[in-house]
């Protein structure tokens, strides 16, 4: 069999070129939308207007660090409540957050918590991975998503990194 070693390179650079050109299409921008940013920042580090906004919000699916999951707002308020489970402030560690924006009304957030609690009487400090969806309905921001994981800080130490 002989091959031809120009055609068989002109068809391997063709396949790349479309390749790489196809990539460049299916990317999404999301680093833009800042005033949607803006609006996601302020819901991260404003805990009482993310409880305010939520309040309008009926779609909520919740999971938590054991993997327990709440389909509701209420749900979510009724398991802590069983485990008498008291969030005494979460606090967003500055610097950890990466929002990425897609068309203006899909947010997805990840950032580190510093979470002070009270389970069953005790104080403990935690730090803790979230992951959010928030959708924009009627004007404001939706939480539709959210799970925590608690980060093991020996396993995992918390490093200083640049985020987007």
């Amino acid at each position: 069999m002989t091959y031809n070693i120009k055609a068989m390179k002109k068809i391997l650079i063709i396949c790349l070129l479309n390749a790489l050109a196809l990539s460049g299409y299916t990317q999404i921008d999301t680093l833009n939308f800042p005033k949607e940013r803006m609006e996601i920042r302020a819901l991260l580090l404003d805990s009482e207007l993310k409880a305010k906004t939520q309040k309008n919000c009926s779609d909520l699916i919740s999971v938590g660090p054991k993997g327990d999951i709440n389909y509701s707002l209420t749900q979510w308020r009724d398991a802590q409540a069983k485990e008498n489970l008291v969030f005494k402030s979460v606090k967003v560690v500055p610097g950890s957050e990466i929002i990425r924006i897609y068309g203006s009304t899909t947010a997805v957030v990840n950032w580190l918590a510093d979470v002070q609690l009270i389970i069953q009487g005790q104080d403990i400090a935690l730090k803790v991975r979230r992951l959010e969806v928030f959708v924009k309905k009627n004007g404001n921001w939706c939480m539709v998503a959210g799970q925590g994981t608690q980060v093991d800080e020996k396993l995992f130490p918390l490093i200083k990194q640049a985020v987007q």
